[in-house]
């Protein structure tokens, strides 16, 4: 069964949302490694924050999570996707990685991204999905088509 999302240009206007989604989505998995700092989080996110390569994924007309797909020359690269744990084991990051799957497969390319080691779910996910761990970090996993 298929989620119905649609994606959205991110604007400035976002930050708020696109931290608190962050902080909301990700802490439980950024705390066992590096611990959360929430000044120093702050402060990191809004250094790297670019409105222009995010998109925001909305489900029933409500802002539900962000996505960046990044197109390199030998992989279509999941950068980031984060989801409203109230949106989490819904579908919707399914039908959305299912998609760049398919998008990847169109342009003859592999789909690439990193999980933490820390987000187990996100990687059964991923593998449930057809994705294998290529490479092990640190703290991630290397995953590919």
């Amino acid at each position: 069964m298929s989620v119905a999302y649609t994606l959205r240009p991110a604007t400035p206007a976002d930050f708020d949302f696109l931290f608190a989604l962050h902080r909301a989505a990700m802490r439980a998995y950024i705390e066992p490694i590096w611990g959360w700092h929430e000044d120093w989080q702050l402060e990191y996110f809004h250094e790297k924050y670019d409105s222009r390569q995010r998109q925001i994924i909305q489900v029933e007309g409500q802002d539900a999570g962000v996505l960046v797909v990044e197109r390199h020359a030998d992989e279509l690269y999941l950068g980031l996707i984060e989801l409203l744990p109230a949106f989490q084991g819904r579908g919707v990051g399914a039908a959305i990685v299912r998609g760049l799957i398919a998008q990847a497969r169109a342009e003859g390319l592999p789909l690439g991204l990193h999980v933490l080691r820390t987000n187990a779910s996100a990687r059964r996910l991923y593998e449930r999905l057809g994705l294998r761990v290529v490479a092990e970090e640190p703290n991630r996993y290397r995953m590919s088509t």
